[in-house]
């Protein structure tokens, strides 16, 4: 007979007191055609996941893997109806994503997770966990997410990455799944701890050339998580010391940053340093250096600039803030349809909003 348990990341939320967003269920003693005889309905080609008749809740066979080649997926899978809970838990990545729950809510936890739950310790279940590069991003990952409860990584799970990486494991990493643990490490509240974990074992040089990650980068990289929920200014933070345009790009081109997140980490690497001392720049220097970020035709660049800005500042206020935004209001309140009446046309128009926006800061200076 079948048994149906709760498993990975949402028993770990459950027992951390978390909102669980997603569930996720293994049955063990089952084959694909008894699944599918009672409805459920199969997805997935490498191994049976299958969606609930009701709920489409995903319910994944109980099953063993083995390495068959390099990277994260070389694997065989056995799902086989003599598969036990045991032994589909020991392949998981960490001791607290192996722990299941069966239906009457008892908890299952050959692995100690619960313990290290209490513990707040990340600890790989078993030595299978070098066999699987995207561990490195996923461990790294986690400790962002769960920093805030005072989670770190234990000291053998970090040497088995460290190993790992000096087997040239990263290398197998593609640039898209780089970027997608990336984007989600950017999500948490201490994205900094994602980066500081790739260090530590030695995989951020290789992920990320040339990002130099500093205590100001950290600190920054901490505060903007507070500042905003915008995560194209939070990974403009992570390359604003970056040393050139070039240089934000290549980083960008090696993990395939979307494009409006490139757009942004350039505008902030450019002008930033402007922004910052905004208030010794002359008439001139400002309508320039707005003109650099587009406002005119994008005004929510000026409050990324900000904001990014604002993160790497040691004190709450941020005067250069008030100071740039009244200067945008001035030069933005000179009237284009009073030079075009004036007779002015093609060029000279643009010509003459810059000069007229000059000398309206001019005035207000």
């Amino acid at each position: 007979m079948s048994k149906i348990y709760l498993v990975g990341g949402s028993v770990r939320d459950k027992l951390l007191h978390q909102p669980v967003a997603d569930h996720d269920w293994v049955v063990v003693g089952a084959t694909p055609d008894e699944l599918l005889a009672l409805g459920y309905q199969q997805v997935g080609k490498d191994f049976p996941v299958f969606l609930h008749p009701h709920t489409k809740e995903e319910y994944a066979l109980a099953r063993t893997e083995r390495k068959s080649g390099r990277g994260y997926t070389g694997f065989i899978c056995d799902f086989g109806k003599e598969i036990t809970l045991e032994q589909d838990l020991i392949r998981r990545d960490l001791t607290i994503n192996a722990i299941a729950m069966d239906e009457d809510g008892n908890i299952i936890d050959p692995y100690h997770g619960v313990d290290d739950i209490k513990h707040k310790i990340l600890r790989h279940v078993s030595p299978a966990f070098r066999e699987d590069p995207l561990r490195i991003l996923r461990v790294a990952r986690f400790a962002a997410r769960f920093h805030q409860f005072g989670f770190t990584v234990a000291p053998q799970t970090l040497d088995l990455m460290k190993q790992m990486v000096l087997a040239g494991e990263v290398s197998y990493l593609t640039p898209e799944r780089v970027w997608k643990e990336t984007e989600k490490a950017l999500l948490t509240s201490n994205p900094q701890i994602y980066f500081q974990v790739l260090e530590q074992c030695g995989a951020l040089p290789l992920l990320f050339s040339s990002l130099d990650l500093t205590d100001n980068i950290s600190d920054a990289l901490k505060k903007s998580a507070i500042l905003t929920d915008d995560l194209t200014i939070r990974f403009a933070v992570l390359c604003a010391q970056l040393s050139n345009k070039l240089a934000v790009e290549a980083l960008c081109a090696k993990i395939k940053v979307p494009n409006n997140y490139i757009k942004v980490a350039v505008m902030v690497q450019q002008n930033r340093n402007n922004l910052e001392q905004v208030q010794t720049l002359t008439a001139e220097q400002i309508i320039s250096l707005l003109n650099s970020i587009d406002v005119w035709r994008n005004p929510s660049h000026l409050e990324q600039l900000i904001i990014a800005s604002q993160a790497f500042t040691k004190t709450t206020s941020f005067s250069q803030a008030n100071y740039i935004k009244e200067a945008y209001k001035i030069a933005n309140d000179v009237n284009v349809q009073q030079i075009i009446s004036e007779g002015y046309t093609g060029k000279q128009i643009h010509f003459e909003l810059q000069k007229r926006r000059i000398e309206a800061l001019l005035n207000w200076i």
